[in-house]
């Protein structure tokens, strides 16, 4: 266990004002965030084909409590009653993802599925209707198990032209109504769990040192390709934008040496260096090729310049932040960080801990650490558009707890506050943040540790009918939005 970190952080404490929605900018766009392997359900409905998630939740050993998606949330038929919910809480956008499956039940782009199109198209025009704008995410995660099976899934470069095949699709259905695109949701972690770790779909493991940049390679490549078609073809017509969406905890050098705060800076291009670096400095990160040599893949001056400037922002998917300190003892046993040469410090000599411990093993309440992620982004990236894209936390399921016990998530509400507090920080210290999504609307499906964790601000109730029940922190938001009005506005 290391030693208590010799830096401190004193100047990006949270201020003891309360934030209010009068902080933010007047057209700074608040919303919740689900995604569709995760809520729906429906599994075998609609003539959906099955995905990498249905596969490997329903493998033995993959998922903690033995658990699938086959129904999850049931938001396939609850989507109605879900929606009020947004709309009642005071929420002005919903991010939600299109299952691949849904559209093309092969993935092959071949022909194209009427039921997940009218599906998807009946959730578009539910959300509109309640003046809730729909921020659609293309991939999150869920690829159809027929372009796993068939040609090795993120592995095989063929599958740039069925992303592209099936994000066009979308754009022709939905983008009439959809003015907010994100390609792929967080594709590290693709790359890294599914592909390295395997403790994700499709949970390879076997030749980690080399898939697990291809795989990422393969997905920065389709998220330009698809750019470049809705950019050429209906962004004119449209009026949307497009972007992708990364995941990065905080990485604070745990000391003043040099070695550390290298060690610090190589993180964070590990993290989100590895996908920004070519979309604005048109090659990875200069670390990575001297710690990867020929096992990070190349691009060709076509794809450099398919991938320039190949977002209209970038979205942040933040809840945690860790210590970091160099070690060539990879404490983590796995290649990825071994390269890296780190060692990621959440707790140390004496217990004292960097934040108070959520639900899941890997998150603290680090609230300073979102606003220094966001000034790094700005910083080194001139400035770009940046929407938090997901930030919460999660609860551990009780079995035993009441009802009203779990409904009253202290925690919860104490983070969100901390963490909004500190966005506006940065956007006072001039990050251009336009917006921000909580994680997550409702208690779900949690991947690999299925229906042990709760991030919902509902509560969905597994054992009674999946009813759903507001927690503390949805009160919260409401209060939140209310306090946002002015004088002359009619609070309802």
């Amino acid at each position: 266990m290391a030693k208590k970190p010799t830096r401190h952080v004193k100047e990006w404490t949270i201020p003891d004002k309360e934030v209010t929605r009068t902080d933010f900018p007047s057209d700074f766009v608040f919303g919740v965030a689900t995604s569709a392997y995760q809520v729906e359900g429906a599994s075998k409905e609609g003539n959906r084909g099955a995905s990498i998630w249905d596969a490997f939740s329903h493998t033995e050993g993959k998922i903690l409590d033995g658990s699938n998606a086959d129904v999850a949330v049931d938001q396939y038929h609850r989507y109605k009653e879900d929606i009020e919910l947004i709309s009642m809480l005071g929420f002005d956008a919903y991010r939600f993802s299109i299952s691949w499956s849904r559209i093309f039940p092969d993935g092959l782009g071949t022909k194209v599925n009427d039921e997940g199109i009218k599906y998807y198209n009946n959730v578009i025009d539910a959300l509109l209707e309640k003046g809730i704008q729909p921020w659609v995410t293309l991939y999150h995660w869920d690829l159809p198990l027929h372009l796993d099976e068939s040609m090795g899934g993120w592995l095989n470069k063929q599958i740039v032209k069925y992303f592209t095949i099936y994000a066009e699709t979308c754009f022709v259905n939905f983008g009439d109504r959809v003015r907010n695109w994100i390609t792929i949701n967080e594709p590290l972690q693709t790359a890294v769990n599914g592909y390295c770790l395997g403790i994700f779909a499709p949970g390879r493991t076997e030749n980690a040192s080399t898939e697990t940049y291809l795989a990422a390679h393969h997905q920065l490549l389709a998220h330009a390709s698809a750019v470049s078609i809705y950019r050429t073809k209906y962004k004119e017509k449209q009026g949307g934008q497009i972007g992708l969406v990364l995941d990065c905890e905080w990485a604070e050098a745990l000391s003043d040496k040099t070695e550390d705060i290298s060690a610090a800076e190589r993180r964070l291009d590990f993290q989100i260096g590895w996908f920004l670096n070519p979309i604005y400095c048109t090659d990875y990160p200069e670390v990575m090729h001297e710690r990867l040599g020929d096992r990070l893949p190349k691009f060709s001056q076509e794809e450099k310049d398919l991938l320039r400037n190949s977002t209209d922002f970038v979205g942040l998917n933040h809840y945690t932040s860790r210590y970091i300190s160099h070690s060539t003892e990879n404490p983590e046993g796995h290649e990825f960080y071994e390269a890296q040469e780190i060692e990621r410090i959440a707790e140390w000599e004496g217990g004292e801990t960097i934040g108070e411990k959520a639900g899941s093993f890997w998150l603290y309440v680090v609230p300073w650490g979102i606003r220094k992620t966001l000034n790094y982004i700005s910083h080194k990236y001139n400035n770009p558009p940046i929407y938090v894209t997901e930030n919460g936390m999660d609860d551990e399921e009780d079995h035993s707890a009441e009802l009203h016990e779990m409904l009253d998530d202290k925690l919860r509400v104490a983070y969100f506050k901390d963490y909004l507090a500190a966005v506006v920080q940065a956007i006072k210290d001039g990050a251009d943040v336009r917006g921000y999504f909580v994680w997550s609307l409702l208690d779900n499906f949690e991947w690999c540790q299925g229906y042990t964790k709760r991030f919902g601000v509902v509560y969905v109730d597994y054992k009674n009918g999946l009813s759903r029940h507001l927690k503390s922190s949805a009160y919260w938001f409401l209060k939140f939005f209310k306090s946002g009005k002015g004088k002359g506005e009619k609070e309802e």
